[in-house]
């Protein structure tokens, strides 16, 4: 097959198969068509989030990560933490130390995702495009000051792995929220320069070590070419989700457009990716995997309940959940008071192929108390018996994995409906 763009490449991290020359052709002649129900389904299933997975031990949870490409991190405590949470939304049993054990083996490493983010460490190498534009002068956030970087590099140099309060603060008074010391500047800085990695975390604040010291011997650090870029996102998204648009597939990535478009054809061409034509957005180019047969079941096998991170992987794209779901999801705690409409860290609430509900949800974890705070639920909603059931099972193993014993209503929308969670959760 000839080259496009005159590279031969096809990933190490690809998660298809090739297939004949003639068998991609047939494939680029025509799109298949799938319906909304289909495309919801797919979604569901490709993330992992139907409990046939077989998803149990430390070990799944790293192949969880690979398979999603990365977990977002978040410091937000109101409940568990997101990336705690995501991968409690998929393997019964997590353990929120597994994650920690696996960032110590060098299985995992923290980078930027499409923010801060535990990656597979097997993905090392494509963190480096983003590397190269801070090494070429892009500030995080703060304006760089090239002598603290300097004397902080200096002192993990000489002394080993350090933490931002390792260095010392000389300014004095009253500080915003969002102040950053010089040293925590010039740490954040050189981590996403790739000079420093996070060697693990003690309690949850990042232990900085040089990169060389971190990174195992065995990693591949060779700089990815555009096309291998391209092809690691395509692949890792059409795996990941199933059902996608161009651009998703490169969603806060940072990729070169041209090469997703390269990178797109040639897997058509190679029959691991089809085109698909999507019930009410026929206009609109999508692409998925070619195991749509065996993965878009219809949604009467999807009959799971569960409570979502709101940075979880299923939900990061608002638009797609607006066009798959029929759902406008925003999170509300980056927004004054007076602007929410549904609670300050509200958690949507899956069943089935459909969501049935927003949960603004506190973990008192002193008292064991999980506060429902409020609870809306959608507009249209037809609860049954079934739904209800899996909606209080699923609650009631969600405060256990915060630690609480007792589950408090506050608020709702319904109040009968609300009522009868009670009693079921009792």
């Amino acid at each position: 097959m000839p080259d496009i763009n005159g590279e031969n490449y096809r990933s190490s991290n690809s998660k298809f198969v090739t297939s004949s020359y003639l068998s991609a052709l047939r494939h680029v002649m025509k799109s298949t068509k799938i319906s909304l129900a289909e495309a919801r389904a797919l979604a569901i299933q490709s993330q992992w989030l139907v409990n046939d997975q077989h998803l149990r031990t430390r070990e799944d949870t790293h192949r969880t990560i690979e398979h999603l490409g990365y977990v977002q991190i978040d410091t937000l405590s109101v409940v568990e933490r997101a990336h705690n949470h995501v991968l409690w939304s998929r393997i019964p049993g997590y353990k929120t130390g597994w994650l920690g054990e696996l960032i110590r083996e060098k299985q995992l490493f923290e980078y930027w995702g499409h923010a801060a983010s535990f990656l597979p460490m097997k993905d090392y190498r494509f963190s480096l495009v983003r590397k190269r534009e801070y090494l070429k002068g892009r500030s995080h956030w703060f304006e760089q000051d090239k002598k603290v970087k300097r004397h902080v590099l200096s002192r993990i140099k000489r002394e080993g792995a350090l933490q931002s309060k390792d260095f010392e603060d000389r300014q004095e008074g009253k500080k915003a929220w969002y102040y950053w010391k010089p040293a925590k500047r010039a740490l954040e800085q050189l981590f996403m320069e790739g000079k420093l990695m996070v060697n693990h975390r003690q309690g949850f604040q990042k232990v900085y070590d040089l990169a060389e010291n971190v990174l195992p011997v065995e990693v591949n650090t060779k700089f990815p070419t555009k096309m291998e870029y391209a092809m690691h996102l395509v692949d890792n998204a059409i795996a990941a989700h199933g059902i996608l648009t161009e651009k998703e597939m490169y969603y806060q990535r940072g990729a070169w457009n041209e090469y997703i478009s390269k990178a797109i054809r040639r897997l058509l061409m190679e029959g691991q990716v089809i085109e698909l034509k999507l019930e009410g957005h026929e206009q609109t180019k999508f692409y998925g995997t070619t195991s749509i047969p065996e993965l878009a079941q219809k949604s009467e096998g999807l009959q799971q309940a569960h409570i979502l991170s709101p940075f979880d992987n299923l939900l990061i794209q608002r638009r797609r959940m607006q066009r798959l779901f029929n759902f406008d999801y925003v999170i509300e705690c980056y927004l004054p008071e007076h602007k929410r409409t549904f609670g300050y860290f509200t958690l949507p609430i899956l069943y089935g192929d459909r969501f049935i509900a927003r949960m603004d949800p506190k973990a008192d974890r002193f008292n064991k108390i999980f506060y429902v705070r409020n609870l809306v639920f959608e507009q249209g909603l037809d609860a049954n018996d079934e739904m209800l059931s899996a909606f209080a099972a699923k609650l009631k193993s969600f405060a256990a994995f915060n630690n609480c014993e007792k589950i408090v209503f506050e608020r709702s929308n319904q109040k009968k409906l609300q009522q009868q969670l009670k009693k079921l959760v009792r």
